[in-house]
Formats: C-alpha cells, sequence, structure tokens
C-alpha cells in the first residue's frame, strides 16, 4: 500500500499525530477564503486601509473591482481566496462583523428618529409630550414650533418638505446626545 501524500504545510501535524484535513476541508476554507475576499471587494478604500491588509492582497482587491469580465472576475477572486490565505481570517471577520453591527444600529437609528418625526406630525402635541417625558432637557416652545411648521407643510399639497427636515435634523441631534 502506498504511504498518502502528505502536503507540506500539514506534515508537523501529522508526524505529531494529528489527522491532517480532509480534502473537503481544505476546499471549504479555501471557498471561505474566497468569500470573504469577495466581501473585501465591496468595502470602500478607507475600510480596507483601516483592516491592514498585505498590500499585495489591497492591489488584487482593487484591480476585482475594475474587471468587467465575467471570467476575469472570477480568476481574480480565486486569486483574491489564494492570497486570503497568508493573512488571519478570523480578524478580518471580526472587522467586518464590527462594521455589520454598527451600520445595523445606524439603520434603526434612521428608523427610530424617522418614526418619531413621523408620529410627531401626525399627532400634534401628544406626541411632544411623550417626547419630552423620554427627554426632559428640549424646549418644548422651540420644538412646538418645529413640529407646527412641518404639520402645516404637510398639509399644504406640493410644498416642498424644509420644516419636515428641519425637524429630523432636530430629533437626529437630540437621539446623537443619547448613549447609543
Amino acid at each position: 500500500m502506498c504511504k498518502p501524500v502528505i502536503p507540506h504545510d500539514d506534515r508537523k501535524a501529522h508526524e505529531a499525530g494529528a489527522e491532517p484535513p480532509s480534502k473537503s476541508a481544505r476546499k471549504r476554507a479555501a471557498h471561505a477564503a474566497q468569500d470573504l475576499g469577495e466581501a473585501l471587494t465591496a468595502l470602500r478604500d478607507a475600510e480596507l486601509e483601516a483592516l491592514e491588509l498585505p498590500e499585495a492582497l489591497l492591489d488584487a482587491i482593487r484591480a476585482a473591482r475594475r474587471i468587467t469580465s465575467r471570467a476575469a472576475a472570477v480568476r481574480q477572486r480565486q486569486y483574491i481566496g489564494r492570497l486570503m490565505r497568508e493573512v488571519d481570517l478570523e480578524s478580518i471577520r471580526a472587522a467586518l462583523a464590527t462594521r455589520d453591527a454598527l451600520t445595523r444600529r445606524d439603520a434603526e437609528r434612521f428608523r427610530q428618529i424617522t418614526a418619531w418625526r413621523e408620529r410627531l406630525i401626525a399627532e400634534g402635541p401628544p406626541a411632544l409630550t411623550e417626547l419630552s417625558r423620554r427627554h426632559p432637557q428640549i424646549d418644548r416652545d422651540e420644538w412646538a414650533r418645529r413640529i407646527e411648521a412641518a404639520r402645516a407643510e404637510h398639509a399644504r399639497p406640493g410644498s416642498r418638505a424644509g420644516a419636515a427636515r428641519e425637524l429630523f435634523r432636530a430629533l437626529r441631534a437630540l437621539f446623537d446626545t443619547m448613549p447609543r
């Protein structure tokens, strides 16, 4: 019977008695690295720089963004996957997870502010009372003026949403003073 061929990287693990990863496990890891590399191509340059990736990988990611040919894009993704074997994938996954969590939090914050704006415009003084109960530091008279302007603007068909935008900005400033 032939002795199994063991890749150079796995020889030490094999000599220590550990089984080398199966071909399927290696392929899954390679595909996972390639998928992670594909996710990196969607990031902005500033976000990529923050990850402190090797220069060759950064160049490959930037090149992948410029490629329009489908076949060339597949080859470039495979090349990025190969380069990804040289970096710590867990730190990249953690950074992307943190980025995604921040994005979700910001989106939720935006929905919350929009809901408050719509509620203030629709309900008027009762909603302002609820807002001032939650945020006692607000100037009720100033907020009542903003809300009334947005309500009047909302009642006029075809009017621009300047007062509603001002109300949104004021709500965003108020919510930004709160701990996240």
